[in-house]
């Protein structure tokens, strides 16, 4: 269980408490007028992700500079709303504001402002107890021990390591922490930083919550939160060998100039997975050195094309995941500041068994004690039986495949054993050329 229901970014009253430039939300709004093509303030309101007060406060704004212009007539259909249009001024302004900046649509949240929302939703105020973590786990077998090791590491909300050789359920375990999480925070649209904006929201990795539809000219409709935020489930960004480290900057659209959060950023409140590192381009060394301060302090440095540099906040349960020994990949100084380091091994033979077990229940296929006898007694000595979790199902459906070629009942034999079992290994030989 969570510590405490996440508290609700709440939504603006006036135009002073959205702490943006006037200017700013202004040209925003006509904008988005001239893009959408939309009349009524409701519309508007919705567009622009803003309480119909305070957008009604823009146009009242935008008419005084006479940038909007009352159309005079009432629209049945919106609750008899007035409508409003561009003037030629306002048209003109909104030309130059879309070559200053192609953004229009949701307002950003002011970075200060989403620092605090961060701080409300923050992944560290979570709890997961042992039942919690086991049932997210439950699709896989483990050894008591390791969920004890693991629950500690996801309550810090730190940063961990998995190593151990490779089939053994890293990525499953990390997925697994990922499902454990299991309640919803506020995910900004976009936030704003001296006058530039940053896109967050993603629906690649942001999974949003269902909400029940208001009507948005109700008088009686009411407003739980501020929607220029996304609520969704906790995000996971999971990234394998592409991951460079450009990803984790600004990316800047020179077309439309705004900037798009890095995936660090959009993971906040949530889980970043690093799985396979080693595999990169860059070196691993360098991949972490570029986590020291973010997992250190809390915070994340990023620039603006410009140069400027400012801090965002850094809110995320890293895990990162590797076949390699730490020490092979990573210096002193770096793995001192992984907080939780947590080796996973293969499964004993007992484990082995159970997972084969499993497997087998899964795929409906019956047991067989000669071809288990032969597997253990005859194949496994071979390779100083060194067991992995990956093993049940790739022989299990090795073997389904097979009986499906030749056309026979799935089953097992020590035969269709030994045909799996070489499909599972490639042999060490030279080949000419």
């Amino acid at each position: 269980m969570q510590k405490s229901a996440v508290m609700a970014p709440p939504p603006p009253r006036t135009i002073q408490e959205m702490k943006l430039p006037v200017v700013m939300m202004r040209d925003i709004m006509i904008k988005t007028m001239f893009r959408k093509n939309v009349t009524m303030v409701s519309e508007m309101a919705k567009a622009i992700c803003l309480p119909l007060q305070v957008t009604q406060e823009l146009v009242d704004l935008s008419r005084e500079q006479r940038l909007l212009e009352a159309t005079g007539t009432l629209n049945a259909n919106s609750g008899n709303e007035m409508g409003y249009q561009l003037t030629d001024l306002g048209k003109n302004r909104a030309l130059d504001a879309l070559a200053q900046s192609e953004y229009f649509g949701p307002m950003p949240v002011p970075l200060e402002v989403y620092r605090e929302q961060v701080k409300r939703q923050s992944i560290r105020n979570m709890q997961i107890t042992r039942a919690r973590l086991e049932a997210a786990m439950g699709h896989l077998v483990l050894p008591p021990e390791l969920i004890g090791n693991l629950g500690p590491a996801v309550t810090a909300g730190r940063s961990i390591l998995m190593y151990g050789p490779p089939g053994n359920g890293k990525s499953s375990i990390s997925n697994g922490i990922r499902d454990a999480l299991g309640d919803k925070i506020y995910v900004p649209r976009a936030i704003e930083y001296a006058g530039q904006v940053i896109t967050v929201y993603d629906p690649i990795v942001h999974s949003a919550a269902i909400e029940e539809e208001q009507d948005p000219t109700s008088l009686r409709r009411v407003t739980r939160f501020d929607t220029r935020y996304v609520k969704c489930e906790r995000p996971t960004v999971i990234t394998g060998g592409e991951l460079t480290l450009d990803m984790l900057d600004l990316v800047y659209n020179p077309t439309a100039r705004t900037y798009q959060a890095p995936l660090q950023l959009k993971s906040t409140g949530g889980i970043f997975i690093v799985d396979d590192l080693g595999r990169q381009s860059e070196p691993p060394q360098a991949l972490v050195n570029r986590w020291i301060v973010p997992l250190e302090e809390n915070k994340d440095i990023l620039a603006l094309q410009s140069g400027e540099k400012f801090e965002v906040p850094f809110d995320t349960l890293v895990v990162f995941s590797t076949n390699f020994h730490p020490n092979e990949i990573f210096d002193q100084a770096a793995l001192r500041r992984i907080f939780f380091k947590i080796k996973i091994d293969g499964p004993n033979q007992e484990i082995f068994l159970k997972i084969f077990a499993m497997v087998a229940k899964k795929r409906n296929i019956k047991l067989d004690e000669a071809s288990l006898i032969h597997l253990l007694k005859t194949k496994y000595p071979t390779i100083d039986n060194t067991f992995a979790n990956y093993q049940p199902i790739f022989l299990i459906d090795q073997m389904i495949a097979i009986c499906d070629f030749e056309g026979i009942p799935h089953q097992m034999r020590p035969d269709l054993v030994d045909r799996a079992w070489a499909n599972m290994f490639v042999v060490d030989e030279t080949i000419v050329r």
